[in-house]
């Protein structure tokens, strides 16, 4: 499980940056009521979050549709948390909005896509919370890849949790058109 802290005050933008900058390997969170999240990242990890941005990133260079971020990019929520999915996507009209400060810092919004891969450092309550994070916040589609149950969770505003286990592939329509998440690779 990542550690949670609850700090004397609340870590602010730069503070968590600094964070960040100064212990490669580890990412740095803040709840929206202030607590700071950490969680080491492990190997395996880091190649399931890698494959995911892979699949993300191939998709989104045939439709041009938005922006791909990696699980370095964190998002300063409406509600005051500031998450890192491991991996995102933001429609393009969104990311053009954005001055070049803005692209610079971190994204002042909720992406429209988040992706959660469960490390043995995590347990499933947590992430589904933060699941339920990303959407309050305004996100059109939250995906929790659960490689030690074999298993994928999608949330979408206003509907059921879809749960699927032993599947090879879970299509992503409407929210990205036309993207299927292949799990082999996050499986093997």
């Amino acid at each position: 499980m990542g550690i949670r802290l609850d700090l004397l005050h609340r870590v602010t933008d730069e503070e968590l940056r600094e964070l960040s900058e100064r212990n490669p390997g580890y990412q740095f969170e803040r709840t929206a009521d202030g607590r700071l999240i950490v969680t080491p990242t492990g190997l395996e990890s880091g190649r399931r979050s890698g494959e995911i941005f892979g699949q993300l990133r191939d998709w989104n260079r045939r439709t041009r549709l938005g922006v791909v971020l990696d699980s370095s990019t964190g998002f300063r929520l409406p509600d005051g948390s500031l998450l890192s999915p491991d991996a995102s996507w933001v429609r393009r009209e969104r990311w053009e909005a954005l001055s070049p400060e803005q692209r610079e810092g971190f994204g002042p919004f909720c992406p429209d896509a988040a992706f959660e891969v469960r490390s043995a450092s995590q347990s499933l309550g947590e992430l589904r919370e933060k699941m339920e994070t990303y959407l309050a916040n305004g996100a059109r589609l939250a995906v929790l890849i659960d490689p030690y149950r074999r298993a994928v969770e999608i949330y979408r505003p206003g509907a059921p949790v879809e749960r699927y286990e032993g599947v090879q592939q879970v299509p992503l329509d409407p929210e990205l058109p036309g993207f299927t998440l292949e799990l082999g690779p996050i499986f093997e």
